[in-house]
């Protein structure tokens, strides 16, 4: 019997740089691609890793600060 290809999966992710008000950084924050709003892209980013930045809390008991801004990872 032939073994059959497994179809590939559609994983974009995009990558950021964040900096929150503290100073402190974040490097290669995955979002993936389907998550962005192409017509309000910055605010769609920035709900995403904050909703990450809630659930890390949360599990950990540290929370993060406010975020000052987000870039693209190079």
């Amino acid at each position: 019997m032939a073994r059959q290809k497994k179809q590939p999966v559609e994983n974009a992710f995009a990558l950021f740089d964040v900096i929150y008000q503290d100073g402190a950084r974040t490097s290669n924050r995955k979002v993936p691609t389907s998550d962005i709003d192409q017509f309000d892209r910055e605010n769609s980013i920035r709900a995403f890793i904050e909703a990450q930045d809630r659930k890390i809390a949360e599990m950990s008991g540290n929370p993060r600060g406010p975020i000052k801004s987000i870039t693209p990872s190079a």
